[in-house]
């Protein structure tokens, strides 16, 4: 018989043969008979971000940045001849901000967790760009922290506090507040958008 036709004969006596349990017998009183059971499990690494409500919709936060005069403020009337009241001193902003507020959360099992936002467009109105850094998260839960916004490109990362099993589970959450801090921006509307990535080993 050549070496393949054995083989092939061999093939599915191997594939027939059971997986033979661990047996004891015992014949002596008292009587006890034992046998084991080996467990293999196998659990996939995951992680999950989420910045806003649950849903597929991108939120939007926004801000409206009004002029205005000491000594209230005091929002300047439009057009000329106008009378309001003012100390002389320089005029500066009040900022009226929307969905400012938003629920964070940060989910995984594949060890430390980092946070890190990243540019993906910057706040232009066409003709002019602002700094995504004017806009700053401060978040409400330290081991949820939010990553600074860099002016452009990708930002510094931060670390997401682990939950369970030496750090290496992580289950968190948080509630993130934007704001707005640009000095003396130039008038428009501008919109831009930010990336979050949440990264384990």
């Amino acid at each position: 018989m050549s070496r393949l036709a054995r083989l092939l004969w061999l093939a599915p006596a191997l594939l027939a043969a059971p997986a033979h349990a661990e047996e004891t017998t015992d014949t002596t009183s008292p009587y006890a008979a034992t046998a084991r059971l080996d467990f293999t499990v196998t659990i996939g690494k995951f992680i999950y971000l989420r910045i806003g409500p649950t849903g597929a919709t991108v939120p939007t936060v926004g801000f409206t940045l009004t002029p205005s005069i000491p000594a209230a403020p005091t929002a300047p009337g439009n057009g000329s001849g106008v009378a309001v009241p003012w100390n002389g001193g320089a005029p500066g902003w009040s900022v009226a901000a929307s969905n400012a507020v938003l629920p964070v959360e940060v989910r995984s099992n594949a060890g430390a967790v980092t946070l890190r936002a990243s540019v993906a467009a910057p706040l232009s109105n066409g003709s002019a760009t602002l700094p995504m850094s004017t806009v700053t998260i401060s978040s409400d839960n330290a081991g949820l922290p939010a990553p600074p916004l860099p002016a452009s490109g990708s930002g510094t990362a931060v670390n997401v506090a682990g939950t369970a099993f030496g750090n290496l589970v992580t289950q968190q959450s948080a509630n993130w507040s934007f704001a707005f801090a640009a000095a003396n921006p130039p008038a428009g509307q501008y919109t831009g958008q930010i990336g979050f990535t949440a990264s384990a080993p």
